[in-house]
């Protein structure tokens, strides 16, 4: 399976190309508006970013951002879904759950046992694509801060 892959969803494209991310873009976008990363560093994005499959949303008339996600995952057992973030001019057309989309359908193939994510508040949006809660959380841990 390739991992440079396009879809097309209305007037946006999704891509899983790295060439076409736009780092500084993705860094304001998180950094300064989504609750779980305010305040983020760039070196941090770009780390995050570097050892990540990422996927950009793109109009597709001008080619620019307007949506990106980023998957952790060892390509064999795992995945956790993170960073999922639609710029503020393009939400409510359905972008963000057809980005959800595209990364459920790129994975796949790989036959993961488990996809993850954690959200405070987006919940509908990916109950749409099939995610659910945990039915036994307390099988779960974390290190570090909560």
């Amino acid at each position: 399976m390739s991992d440079d892959t396009t879809v097309t969803f209305g007037a946006f494209e999704i891509s899983t190309d790295s060439a076409r991310l736009d780092p500084a873009r993705i860094h304001h976008w998180l950094s300064t508006d989504a609750y779980w990363a305010i305040g983020r560093s760039r070196e941090k994005q770009d780390r995050a970013i570097a050892g990540s499959l990422n996927f950009g949303a793109y109009d597709s008339a001008t080619g620019e951002p307007v949506g990106y996600a980023r998957v952790v995952t060892d390509h064999a057992t795992f995945a956790w879904l993170c960073d999922v973030y639609i710029d503020r001019p393009a939400r409510g057309r359905g972008l963000g759950t057809a980005l959800v989309e595209a990364v459920r359908d790129h994975l796949a193939p790989l036959g993961l046992r488990r996809i993850l994510l954690a959200t405070a508040d987006a919940h509908g949006v990916y109950e749409k694509v099939g995610f659910a809660q945990l039915s036994d959380p307390g099988e779960w841990m974390s290190l570090g801060v909560r």
